[in-house]
């Protein structure tokens, strides 16, 4: 038995020699496969670093992009509201040239004979001022409203202030030369004589 002893702790010695070697073995492969994760992380951290930078600039190019794309809409926005603003500038410009002919044939119509001749001519006047009326009044011309109305600075231009026991103070008169608007924008304030 003895022998068979001295067999098994030989064969455990062997055991345990050949386990140092494979933990041994083991130590060293492992270095190896550390050595191999670095890199391999190293790897992976350089392609991390350049998708992260690749990331930031499709960010910072989206974020351009969208800043311009804004600012286009803008631009576009305000050169559509500046024409428009054009558009009725020139229109009330010309406008504003013929509101003295309506002018004029509305003071013709205060003078107007009614009999004879003269009248049916003073009819056909008439006409020519209602058409203008209405031609006028399909562009958006409006008359600004001032007779028996509370003075508005924005809407009427006083020529004259009169003490008068029939209006209140403030109160409009006489409308001297009516005033039109284009949308909200007055083209002519109305000329006016303006109670005390």
């Amino acid at each position: 038995m003895t022998k068979e002893k001295k067999n098994r702790e030989d064969d455990s010695a062997k055991l345990s020699s050949d386990e140092n070697e494979v933990i041994e073995g083991e130590v060293v492969e492992e270095g190896s496969e550390n050595g191999e994760n670095e890199t391999v992380l190293t790897k992976e951290e350089d392609l991390a670093a350049e998708l992260q930078q690749a990331q930031d600039k499709a960010k910072e190019f989206f974020e351009g992009w969208q800043r311009e794309r804004a600012d286009f809409a803008n631009y576009k926005r305000r050169i559509d509201r500046d024409q428009q603003t054009l558009t009725q500038t020139i229109k009330s410009d010309v406008i504003k040239k013929y509101l003295t002919v309506l002018d004029d044939l509305e003071r013709a119509m205060k003078a107007r004979p009614s009999d004879g001749a003269a009248g049916s001519w003073a009819n056909g006047i008439e006409l020519i001022m209602r058409k203008l009326q209405s031609i006028l009044e399909s562009e958006g011309i409006r008359r600004i409203p001032a007779e028996k109305e509370e003075f508005d600075p924005t809407r009427h231009e006083a020529i004259t202030y009169e003490e008068s026991p029939d209006h209140e103070s403030g109160e409009i008169i006489e409308v001297v030369q009516q005033g039109y608007t284009l949308g909200d924008r007055v083209i002519r304030p109305a000329m006016v004589r303006v109670a005390r």
